[in-house]
């Protein structure tokens, strides 16, 4: 008849271990200490074996006898069951933890990439200290949300930023085999609405006094100040600016930047107004040897400052700016170059090469022209606009 719920439950312990069973080799293993386990005992080509199932009452007396069927599935199928629970157990201990995926990821993809060092900093920042150790395959899209909806708390950016970076390690999972599908599908990203800010001639004529080297009220770095002043001029990345190098500017005053550096991953070649080429002058002699025009503030190392940087000094020097309106970033200069080359009679495409943007449609694949020249009258055009809108200040 085998056993019964209340046979299990009722069962003592004796001053020796013993078994009751159940039939088709599931049995009951007491010990003297009380406790309870579902033990297996089968013939497996022909030799004794033994598999423990659990521990009672955890696993319960229905749930033994669906393990016990599962595993008599197996024999017949030419499966061990005990070598395949110890099978199971090694590829969980061995099974990538998010810290081991994460560096994974990096080694293998994240750092051949621009935007790596960005993603792996998000991952490091938001996952590792919740999900570090937990093993990858653990993870259900419900924690997911959850993780994601304490992020949105504090930054909503951030929470679709960290939902990006996560869909791509998920994925990068899948495709090493460590689980089979992606837990982040079907969990949306929050609406964003793109940045319109575009600086008016007051707000230009402020930022440009403020940022003269000779204003001690806003006492910032001086190269940022050139960096900030190089944006405005060039309409170009503010990464791209920091990063730029002596090496990239050549004798016929062009400024090549790159396609490692770039995001569309293409060369750019950029003309060099006047006004920028003094800016340049004034940072040589400020970055000293550095092989970075706009060289980082610290002195241990070679390196170039970063878009964040000069995003710090417009936070921290807000007041000294005195822009009373909505707070601008570093990249709004970029889209006011942008807005201002269309309010000068710019073509869209001369200014969209200006950018860097691609062109679309069949104009990539047939248009080839370098508008060298076109890009250059152009900026020219801007730098004396720019020069008559902050001119009350020279």
């Amino acid at each position: 008849m085998g056993l019964s719920d209340i046979q299990v439950r009722k069962v003592k312990a004796r001053e020796k271990r013993f078994e009751l069973s159940d039939g088709k080799g599931l049995t009951l293993l007491v010990l003297p200490s009380g406790t309870k386990s579902w033990v297996l005992r089968y013939q497996f080509e022909g030799n004794p074996r033994r598999l423990t199932l659990g521990q009672y009452p955890v696993l319960s007396l229905a749930d033994a006898r669906n393990k016990t069927i599962e595993a008599r599935n197996d024999i017949q199928r030419y499966i061990d069951p005990a070598l395949k629970k110890a099978e199971e157990k090694k590829a969980r201990i061995s099974a990538p933890t998010f810290y081991i995926i994460i560096k994974e990821l990096w080694d293998r993809e994240l750092r051949h990439k621009k935007s790596g060092p960005e993603t792996k900093r998000l991952l490091d920042r938001d996952i590792l200290p919740t999900w570090g150790q937990r093993k990858v395959h653990d993870i259900k899209r419900r924690d997911i949300v959850l993780l994601l909806d304490e992020i949105e708390k504090r930054a909503p950016i951030t929470r679709n930023r960290v939902h990006g970076a996560l869909s791509r390690l998920f994925n990068f999972a899948a495709e090493r085999g460590i689980i089979e599908d992606s837990p982040c599908t079907r969990i949306r990203k929050l609406p964003e609405k793109g940045r319109q800010r575009v600086l008016t001639d007051k707000e230009i004529k402020q930022l440009w006094k403020a940022l003269d080297l000779d204003n001690k009220q806003m006492d910032a770095y001086r190269l940022t100040k050139l960096a900030l002043k190089t944006i405005l001029l060039t309409g170009q990345r503010p990464g791209e600016v920091c990063g730029m190098c002596w090496d990239e500017i050549d004798n016929d005053g062009f400024w090549n930047i790159p396609s490692e550096r770039m995001k569309n991953n293409e060369n750019h070649r950029l003309p060099l107004t006047e006004a920028v080429l003094e800016i340049l002058k004034q940072a040589k002699t400020l970055s000293v040897d550095s092989a970075y025009v706009f060289r980082s503030t610290h002195k241990q190392a070679d390196a170039p400052m970063t878009a964040s940087a000069l995003s710090r000094t417009i936070r921290r020097h807000w007041e000294h700016i005195g822009v009373t309106a909505d707070r601008f970033t570093p990249h709004d200069l970029r889209r006011t170059v942008r807005t201002r080359l269309a309010e000068l009679g710019v073509s869209d495409v001369v200014a969209e090469r200006i950018l860097a943007h691609r062109l679309q449609g069949i104009m990539a694949v047939y248009n080839q022209h370098s508008y060298d020249a076109e890009k250059r009258q152009a900026l020219d055009l801007w730098a004396k606009k720019l020069k008559e809108i902050t001119s009350s200040y020279k």
